[in-house]
């Protein structure tokens, strides 16, 4: 499930020789037809090199999207079975074949990662995998509003049948609350004219929808010229996104969760495509391996309680084939711990 890295809607075509649609939104890679979206799993090869699901064992995906990494951890091993989450109210109609492939080796929660510990056990997983962000195929339906390349709507929600929707959180939100949307989260540095046109166009009609919001948040910025890799809107966007579903707060919440169901040996492997969201991955990985969080932490490694090993200190690009096949990899980075012992909580 991709992330969005500030790279949302940098391009966009279309062919229609076989009847599909071909869009390339930036993080997000995907062909649209009639009557189906082709979905490709990001640091497939590399998931399943840290995840090693050929041992068998009992794995859970926090991030069904598409399917791609669950498939593939299932083909892996006659021996494995897989614990599918997903919020998105769509994703149990796409997991059906694979459901149908698998049999009782794989089970789907219509749910967000943060229940994990509601399905799981503490030291019940050989492996977690979580690919963060927005799948496919929430960005290519207009009715999600995710995307101002498709006219609609603007909600944004992972899961629309809970929370504000987009459109309601810039016509309610505080000023404060849309600066930490827009700065923190959209890292836009003209925050302020974005947020200052937000809150100067309320009660026209023009937050409603995604074309009209985001011409609204260009023409602020200044507009796009030919320099441009991204459209001026994409940051704003994210940050809305990140800020509605509260994805930041979800993520720092389930990591423990999906520390504590891991077995001893067990991997914790996460794909992030947004800075905020790598950071922090990178400083609980490295609380769990007893390392310093981050270079203001000071403590003596005497302080530090070790509960797992990391990779290394570097995360895990994309290879060059793999972003030219894929573009929406590019931006991905994957980090991984093994663990040695259940921390004392």
């Amino acid at each position: 499930m991709p992330g969005l890295p500030s790279s949302l809607a940098l391009h966009f075509s279309v062919t229609s020789a076989s009847g599909g649609v071909s869009m390339y939104c930036g993080a997000v890679e995907f062909v649209c037809s009639p009557a189906s979206v082709k979905h490709i799993p990001v640091l497939l090869d590399e998931c399943m090199a840290c995840l090693r699901p050929e041992r068998g064992g009992v794995f859970a995906d926090l991030t069904f999207g598409g399917g791609g990494h669950s498939r593939a951890i299932l083909e892996a091993s006659s021996g494995s079975s897989l614990h599918a989450f997903d919020c998105d109210p769509d994703a149990r109609e796409r997991s059906e074949d694979i459901a149908i492939s698998f049999g009782d080796r794989f089970s789907f929660y219509d749910s967000s990662f943060k229940e994990l510990d509601k399905h799981t056990s503490p030291g019940t997983l050989d492996g977690v995998l979580m690919d963060l962000g927005i799948s496919s195929f929430q960005l290519m339906e207009p009715d999600k509003g995710f995307s101002f390349r498709l006219d609609a709507p603007i909600d944004m929600r992972l899961d629309p049948r809970v929370g504000q929707s987009a459109a309601e959180f810039l016509e309610s939100a505080s000023y404060e609350s849309l600066v930490r949307a827009v700065r923190e989260y959209g890292e836009e540095r003209r925050w302020k004219r974005v947020v200052d046109a937000i809150i100067k166009a309320r009660g026209t009609g023009l937050l409603s929808r995604t074309m009209s919001a985001a011409e609204l948040v260009s023409d602020a910025v200044g507009g796009q010229n030919f320099r441009q890799r991204i459209h001026p809107a994409t940051k704003t966007f994210q940050g809305i996104r990140i800020a509605i579903n509260g994805e930041l707060e979800a993520l720092a919440m389930t990591l423990p969760k999906a520390f504590r169901a891991l077995n001893v040996g067990g991997v914790l492997a996460v794909i992030s495509f947004h800075s905020l969201e790598d950071r922090i991955v990178k400083r609980f990985m490295r609380k769990m391996a007893g390392r310093p969080e981050s270079r203001y932490d000071s403590r003596a490694q005497q302080e530090r309680a070790v509960y797992a090993t990391l990779n290394g200190s570097k995360a895990i690009f994309p290879a060059k084939e793999e972003v030219l096949a894929n573009p929406r990899s590019r931006s991905a980075r994957l980090r991984f711990l093994t663990k040695l012992k259940q921390p004392e909580l």
